[in-house]
């Protein structure tokens, strides 16, 4: 519901603010007093198309502001979240322009600045407009499906649901294609390279203990070569030592043969080196046992060192290849196991998800099948509902429709697969066409009228703001009674804004302004004046009588109000 109009330099508008109430609301006037103004200026802040002409002369920039109090339920301020508009769904909706003297805009909704496009889709969203000039809303067939599903009291959930169900069965269909796809293109790859681990057949952690292994056996190698040195040294050691020990025996043999006083200190230190001579041969023995020893408990193989060697060198080198860790390669191995063992099974799940996908078709297509007949029956009767409507608004001759087209499968969504358009035959015998092949704005203004009225009441969920810009043009007396008794009707649900000349539409308002202008000159300025029962008894009986007010004309406003 729009609740305050704030208006600053538009036309004839210095400054303007306007609060709005529920139901309907009449805006009445003589012929060029500014009635259309306000509308330009509501339009200029919903987003409407505006030029430099709205700048009132001499001022720097035009600005309008429109206030509006959404339900919370209000899908406004779901499109607010898409457009990435912060907002407050306990709080009011500000929608504000300003247009500068040289034609350049600015829009805001909630003080945050935005395109003029997203006004206007905001403001669209809000208010409707049926008038001489232009129909904003009912000539868009977007808005003819939810107007069509809410007379009918039709749900969608279930299409919805169905809709759901074989997007998502379409989707797993491709992946699982595209998959297969891959998977056929990489089999001979995959089993290339899974042959050769399953030759190499790594382990885990086998790179470390092949390093460990490496750095033991190769310190192992290099002490083996040290032991070797050593060995040499002993080879021949022990006849070298016991040739000495032979030669000092007979040297100690001789000078015991030369019984000379001056041998005994020889024969004494002979005989010593005999003892160390023999007790080195004992340990040279002993040491040379205990180097065997030693090399015997290496345990080394001879070629132990190279075949790890090699091995390590095998597995780094297939990582290189593969372009992974040494590590990663027993989980690679397994990963290609299974894509291969997927690739042998990828026929028949993919066999299983298609089949899948055409039972979820086929429920869509039942549940949307089911939806279509609903709506064909339910434009039926909206069909004879708005017919009922057209006569007394001086639209006898026309004739309304409501065509259902079944669309092709690629068009198919949520709401189902059905086009649905309002149609309309200005004159017998002619072919239904477009809601916009009606020529004059009035009588799309009251065929507007017709259809809404028919709708009401029929829990269509939040109505926007709707704009009634001379709905009577060319019509007066019963004509005029019937547009005052049907949007009377409509605003009892709804808001609704109308621009009149008639006074039998004026009298059903339950609230009356009157347009007017003040000043003369280069200070003549529109205003509004809300007018006071006794004010619109007096405005009808101008309306009535014209120039020179009468008593007649007087009564006669009574009777309408009365009425």
């Amino acid at each position: 519901m729009l609740i305050g109009l704030w208006i600053r330099d538009v036309v004839l508008i210095e400054a303007l603010d306007l609060s709005i109430g529920p139901g309907l609301t009449v805006l009445t006037g003589e012929t060029g007093a500014g009635k259309s103004i306000i509308l330009d200026a509501l339009g200029l802040a919903v987003g409407a198309r505006a030029d430099a002409g709205l700048v009132r002369r001499g001022a720097a920039q035009a600005a309008a502001s429109a206030v509006f109090a959404p339900a919370p339920d209000h899908p406004v301020w779901d499109l607010l979240e898409d457009k990435g508009l912060s907002y407050a769904r306990d709080e009011d909706l500000v929608l504000r322009r300003t247009l500068s003297a040289d034609g350049r805009s600015r829009a805001f909704v909630n003080d945050q600045t935005t395109g003029v496009g997203v006004l206007k889709e905001v403001g669209e969203a809000l208010l409707e407009v049926h008038g001489q000039h232009e129909t904003v809303g009912l000539l868009d067939a977007r808005t003819h499906r939810p107007m069509l599903d809410a007379f009918g009291g039709l749900d969608t959930a279930a299409v919805a649901r169905a809709w759901r169900g074989w997007r998502e069965a379409r989707d797993a269909v491709e992946a699982l294609r595209a998959e297969v796809a891959r998977a056929d293109a990489e089999t001979e790859e995959l089993t290339l390279r899974l042959a050769e681990l399953d030759r190499l057949d790594p382990r885990e952690g086998e790179e470390t203990e092949l390093a460990e292994e490496r750095a033991i056996l190769g310190a192992s190698e290099k002490a083996l070569a040290d032991i070797g040195g050593a060995r040499e040294v002993f080879e021949g050691l022990s006849a070298r030592v016991a040739a000495a020990v032979r030669a000092l025996s007979r040297a100690h043999e001789r000078a015991l043969l030369a019984g000379a006083a001056e041998t005994g200190a020889a024969v004494k230190r002979l005989t010593e080196a005999q003892g160390a001579l023999d007790r080195m041969l004992i340990e040279a023995g002993e040491a040379e046992a205990a180097v065997e020893a030693a090399a015997e408990a290496f345990d080394f193989e001879p070629d132990r060192l190279e075949k790890a060697e090699e091995r390590l060198f095998d597995l780094r080198g297939l990582a290189r290849k593969l372009r992974v860790s040494v590590e990663e390669l027993p989980t690679l191995r397994t990963s290609f196991a299974e894509r291969l063992r997927a690739v042998e099974t990828s026929g028949d799940t993919l066999r299983a998800a298609e089949a899948a996908l055409a039972a979820a078709r086929e429920a869509y297509l039942a549940e949307a099948g089911k939806l279509s007949a609903a709506r064909r029956a339910a434009g039926e009767r909206l069909a004879k509902a708005v017919m009922a409507e057209l006569a007394p608004l001086k639209l006898d001759k026309a004739r309304f429709q409501v065509a259902v087209t079944a669309q092709p499968e690629d068009k198919a969504g949520a709401s189902g697969l059905d086009r649905i358009a309002f149609e309309i035959a200005t004159n017998p015998g002619a072919p239904f066409g477009d809601l916009g092949a009606i020529a004059s704005g009035g009588e799309l203004a009251r065929f507007a009228l017709a259809l809404k009225a028919a709708l009401a009441g029929r829990g269509s969920g939040p109505q926007p703001l709707m704009i009634f810009d001379e709905v009577d043009q060319g019509v007066g007396g019963a004509v005029a009674d019937a547009v005052g008794l049907r949007l009377k009707r409509l605003a009892a649900d709804a808001q609704v804004l109308v621009v009149t000349h008639s006074p039998q539409v004026a009298a059903r308002a339950g609230a009356h302004w009157r347009i007017a202008k003040a000043g003369e000159g280069a200070r003549l300025r529109t205003v509004v004046e809300t007018l006071s029962p006794a004010d619109r008894e007096e405005e009808l009986a101008r309306m009535l009588a014209g120039a020179e007010v009468t008593e007649a004309a007087r009564a006669a406003a009574r009777a309408l109000m009365a009425a």
